[in-house]
C-alpha cells in the first residue's frame, strides 16, 4: 500500500496541493485525472520520491517495490536493451552485479565464498535465475523483436524505446507500479496487450493517461485532482464522467425531489453495469461494479468546452472523388500508392497507416497545401472544407493577442463575436489578451479549433486533433464529432475517439489502400483484414 498523509505542495503563491490525505491499496487501479496544469504528472514525481513536497508525507509498506515508467529516453542509452528492461529490479540487478563481482576476483577468499552463498540464495529467492528470460518474453509481448534484445538503446527509435521502458516498469512484478502517460507511441495491439496485463495485475497500479479506452478498461478507481485536493471514485473514467455529468444536470434541477434523484443515480448505476459487466475487465479480479454505491457520486466542477460547428450549407451528392493517387517522400519513402476512393454523404472516416507521415501527407495535399507526385482528386461544388493540421507552429508566430488572433481568420471583426469564439473553447478574462506566440500546446490547438468553428465548413479534416488536449476538451470534440452529420476526415491515436465517431475505415499503405465501412473494433478485430494488412505493408519501408 502507498498513502499519503497531509500532502502539500506550492510553487511560491501558487498551491498545487493542499492537505491531501489518500491510501491507494492492493489489488486496485487509480486513474490520476484533472485539468492541464492541476498537478497529475507532479503527483506521480512525488509518489516516486522524484519531487519533494512542501509538507506532509508519502509511506509504502514495509519491504513493497515501488516501479516508475521512466520518461528520459536517453537515460539507459549505454546499456543493452535486455539489461535495461531487468535493471527495472534495481535490487535483483544489483545483486547479479555483486555476485558476479566477487565470481570474478582473483583471491578469492572463504569470506567472498560465504558472501556469494547469501547472495545466491537471495538471487534464488527473486527467480533471479529466469530473469533473463522473463524479460526477454516480455520485450517480445511489447513488439520488441529479439534480434534487438543485444542492442544498445542508442541505436533504437523513440517508439522502441518507450516499449523497452515500459518492459523496464513492469519487470518483476513489482509491488506499486506508477504509470505516466503509458499509451504514448503504442499501437493499438501493444495497448491492448497492456490492457490485459493490468486487468490481471494483482498489485497497485496508479497511471496518469488521457487515454479514455484506457483507462476505461484497466481502472477500478478514479483519483480525481481538483482545487488542490485529490477524491477517491469507485468505478473507471467513463463511470465517473456519466455520473458526474448526472450529478450536475439533477443540481440545477431544484423541483426534483431527493428520492426521485436518487432512484435515478440507482438506474444509472444498474445501467452502466450491464453494460460494463460484458468486458473483460469487469471480469477479472477486481470486481468494480460491487463497489459502485450511490452516495459517492458529485457533480464535477470542470468545465467542458462548448465545441459545435454549423455549417452554412449541406453537402450535395458530389463529396469527393480520389483517383490513383501518390506520394513519396523527400527521403524517397513511399508514403502511399495508387490511391482511389469517394466519399459519400455522413462519411466520417478515420485514416489509418503505419507511417503517420503519409496521413498528414495526404491530408496536405486534399488541402491543396502540397501535391501528389500523380493522381487527381476532385472536391465537389458544395463542399468547405476546415482543417486541423497536425504541425501548427506557423500559425502561432505574431504577438497578436487572442482576439486579434483569431479576427484575422473571420469575415466578421466585431470584438464580442470574437470573444464569443474564444469563450467556448474555454479564454474568458483577461486570457483573451494573451500574445499568441506564448501558448502552451493545448491552448494552441483550443485556438485552432476557434479558427475552425468560424468557417461554418460542412467538410472537417482533422490530424490527430485530441494531441494536447486534456480530458476535458477530448470529450467534448468527441461529443461535437458524434453529432456531426456532415463529412469527416480525420486520424487520431485516441481508440475511444475513433470507435465513437467513424463509420468508416480507410487505411493507406505504401500498395494501394484498404477501406471499409465498419467501426474501428470491427476493423482491428478481423483476422482477414490483419492479413491482409500484412500482405500490403510487406516489404514496405518506413522512416523512424
Amino acid at each position: 500500500m502507498i498513502s499519503v498523509a497531509n500532502l502539500s505542495l506550492r510553487y511560491g503563491k501558487r498551491v498545487l496541493f493542499e492537505e491531501v490525505n489518500v491510501k491507494f491499496t492492493p489489488g486496485n487501479c487509480y486513474g490520476i485525472i484533472g485539468a492541464n496544469g492541476a498537478g497529475k504528472s507532479t503527483f506521480l514525481k512525488i509518489l516516486s520520491g522524484d519531487i519533494d513536497a512542501s509538507s506532509g508525507n508519502v509511506s509504502i509498506t514495509p519491504g513493497e517495490r515501488l516501479s516508475v515508467l521512466k520518461q528520459d529516453h536517453h537515460e539507459f542509452d549505454e546499456y543493452q536493451v535486455l539489461e535495461t528492461v531487468m535493471m527495472g529490479n534495481k535490487r535483483l540487478w544489483e545483486i547479479m552485479h555483486e555476485k558476479n563481482a566477487i565470481y570474478a576476483k582473483p583471491d578469492f577468499s572463504d569470506a567472498d565464498g560465504e558472501k556469494v552463498a547469501d547472495l545466491e540464495h537471495l538471487f534464488a529467492e527473486m527467480e533471479g535465475w529466469n530473469a533473463e528470460s522473463d524479460a526477454a518474453n516480455l520485450l517480445s509481448d511489447l513488439g520488441v523483436k529479439e534480434n534487438y534484445h543485444e542492442k544498445k538503446m542508442s541505436e533504437l527509435n523513440g517508439k522502441e524505446k518507450v516499449r523497452v521502458l515500459l518492459a523496464q516498469a513492469i519487470f518483476g512484478n513489482p509491488d506499486i507500479l506508477l504509470l505516466d502517460e503509458p499509451t504514448n507511441d503504442l499501437d493499438v495491439e501493444t495497448i491492448t496487450w497492456l490492457e490485459n496485463y493490468l486487468a490481471d495485475f494483482q498489485n497497485t497500479v496508479i497511471v496518469v493517461s488521457h487515454d479514455r479506452h484506457f483507462l476505461d478498461a484497466v481502472c477500478t478507481h478514479v483519483a480525481d485532482i481538483d482545487f488542490g485536493k485529490i477524491s477517491l471514485y469507485s468505478g473507471n473514467y467513463s463511470f465517473w464522467y456519466q455520473s458526474s455529468q448526472l450529478a450536475l444536470r439533477q443540481r440545477s434541477d431544484q423541483n426534483k425531489k431527493t428520492e426521485d434523484k436518487r432512484k435515478e443515480l440507482q438506474d444509472f448505476i444498474e445501467r452502466f453495469s450491464a453494460n460494463a459487466s460484458k468486458s473483460r475487465q469487469a471480469t477479472s479480479r477486481k470486481k468494480l461494479l460491487e463497489k459502485l454505491v450511490v452516495d459517492e457520486i458529485k457533480a464535477s466542477t470542470r468545465k467542458y468546452p462548448g465545441i459545435i460547428f454549423k455549417p452554412d450549407r449541406d453537402c450535395g451528392d458530389q463529396i469527393l472523388r480520389v483517383e490513383g493517387l501518390s506520394k513519396t517522400s523527400a527521403e524517397g519513402v513511399k508514403l502511399f500508392d495508387d490511391i482511389s476512393f469517394a466519399l459519400d454523404k455522413g462519411d466520417k472516416v478515420v485514416v489509418l497507416s503505419k507511417e503517420h507521415l503519409a496521413i498528414s501527407a495526404f491530408f496536405e495535399i486534399l488541402m491543396g497545401n502540397d501535391t501528389a507526385d500523380k493522381g487527381t482528386f476532385v472536391w465537389g461544388q458544395t463542399i468547405t472544407r476546415s482543417y486541423l493540421p497536425n504541425e501548427n507552429a506557423k500559425f502561432f508566430d505574431s504577438d497578436y493577442n487572442l482576439i486579434d488572433w483569431l479576427r484575422q481568420y473571420s469575415v466578421e471583426k466585431d470584438e464580442t463575436y470574437i470573444r464569443g469564439f474564444l469563450g467556448k473553447m474555454l479564454f474568458s478574462g483577461d486570457e483573451v489578451f494573451k500574445q499568441s506566440n506564448v501558448l502552451s500546446g493545448g491552448e494552441k490547438v483550443r485556438c485552432m479549433i476557434s479558427r475552425m468553428m468560424l468557417t461554418n465548413a460542412n467538410c472537417l479534416i482533422l490530424d490527430e486533433p485530441t494531441n494536447h488536449l486534456d480530458l476535458e476538451t477530448i470529450t467534448g470534440f468527441n461529443n461535437a464529432l458524434n453529432e456531426w452529420k456532415h463529412i469527416a476526415l480525420f486520424t487520431s491515436h485516441d481508440h475511444e475517439f475513433v470507435q465513437t465517431i467513424a463509420n468508416r475505415v480507410i487505411e493507406i499503405t505504401p500498395k494501394g489502400i484498404i477501406d471499409k465501412r465498419m467501426s474501428y473494433d470491427e476493423y482491428i478485430a478481423d483476422e482477414n483484414i490483419k492479413a491482409l494488412k500484412e500482405k500490403m505493408y510487406a516489404g514496405a519501408l518506413t522512416s523512424k
